[in-house]
């Protein structure tokens, strides 16, 4: 199947069979990035490299990302440049490697793509996995001036103003979690929040709405429908999306900047985790 020619940046998805095909093209590097860190071992695509979400993207020490430092380093032995089209595959339709494109745009990385339908796909049609870790010369990769977490990032401050404002919040968690029935997904375990429900003024539209059962992203048609006709969004309108650590809202980013071509866009990675524990920080449940 191929990319929908309507989606406002195409460019940014390849098929399955496109990555069959130019595997092994200079200029790249396929990345998978998966919720469940163990999948890489147990067999990826050939050349693939691992960028683990907790080991490599988050700092150790605070509740935070790493900083550009870091960021150069983890791509430089990598053999990232800022040349090089990092594309983006793993599990969850795509969760965690729209993470991890979301984090690389984070640090101003803007050669990036993904693989539609993600390791679901590859592997429902057979593609051929190895559990040979690829070593790849390290190469330079200048340290970032700085983080653009004031342009593709929400804090808390910044969710509370927007719920103040009534200007558009999209929880993008399961209903249960929305109406404040649970504090979780479902089959995952409690997390220490303390209470449930979602920040006043936010719309439940559940990440997986964008996706089809085979884990691809649904049309341009589909998505326009979901987010532009039933929701009553503009592409200029200022969006933050949101969900329990900034996952499946990074994925939700990926659809609204990529696919809908939104102007301003942003993912409020403390998400549930941190409203819901804040001292003062309003509710609302949907019980």
């Amino acid at each position: 199947m191929s990319i929908d020619s309507n989606y406002v940046h195409p460019e940014v998805l390849v098929t399955t069979s496109w990555l069959a095909d130019h595997i092994k093209d200079e200029g790249i590097r396929i990345i998978e990035s998966n919720e469940d860190v163990l999948l890489y071992d147990v067999g990826h695509i050939p050349g693939a490299v691992h960028i683990d979400w907790q080991r490599d993207l988050q700092d150790h020490t605070v509740r935070d990302y790493i900083q550009p430092e870091a960021f150069a380093e983890l791509c430089r032995r990598n053999g990232i440049t800022p040349e090089t089209t990092c594309i983006f595959y793993g599990d969850k339709s795509n969760w965690w490697s729209c993470y991890a494109l979301w984090v690389f745009r984070l640090f101003g990385h803007t050669k990036v793509r993904i693989v539609d339908g993600g390791r679901d796909k590859l592997i429902a049609e057979g593609r051929p996995l190895t559990r040979e870790v690829p070593a790849f010369a390290p190469v330079d990769y200048p340290v970032p001036s700085a983080r653009l977490d004031r342009e593709i990032r929400a804090f808390y401050d910044d969710a509370l103003a927007q719920s103040k404002g009534s200007r558009p919040l999209i929880d993008v968690r399961s209903p249960g979690e929305f109406k404040g029935l649970v504090t979780h997904m479902p089959e995952y375990p409690q997390e220490g929040v303390l209470r449930g429900g979602h920040i006043p003024g936010a719309r439940s539209v559940p990440w997986k709405e964008a996706v089809n059962a085979d884990a691809t992203f649904k049309s341009a048609a589909e998505l326009k429908a979901i987010y532009l006709e039933n929701l009553g969004l503009k592409t200029d309108d200022d969006v933050i999306a949101y969900c329990r650590i900034g996952e499946r809202s990074s994925h939700t980013w990926f659809v609204l900047n990529y696919l809908l071509g939104f102007t301003k866009v942003r993912n409020y990675d403390g998400s549930w985790t941190e409203w819901g524990n804040r001292v003062g920080a309003p509710i609302e449940k949907s019980v």
